[in-house]
């Protein structure tokens, strides 16, 4: 049984995609020169915000369906 997984390991090694020369070269090159920290968008804290307060607000319409009540209620 081990000979068998050996021979499948084998054949799933040499038959592994390979990306293409053109695809790896343009990667190491955008890996070397993105040693620069990201830039984040400018107003970052407006968007966390918002996705925070639209978060609880989803929250809040969920809980007050499971009470029975609101848009979503059953």
């Amino acid at each position: 049984m081990n000979e068998d997984l050996d021979r499948i390991a084998d054949r799933l090694q040499a038959e592994r995609p390979v990306p293409a020369p053109g695809y790896r070269g343009e990667l190491r090159r955008r890996l070397i020169v993105g040693d620069r920290p990201p830039v984040a968008p400018r107003r970052l804290r407006l968007l966390i915000a918002a996705y925070a307060c639209s978060g609880t607000v989803l929250m809040a319409i969920a809980a007050i369906g499971l009470a029975g009540a609101g848009p979503l209620s059953s």
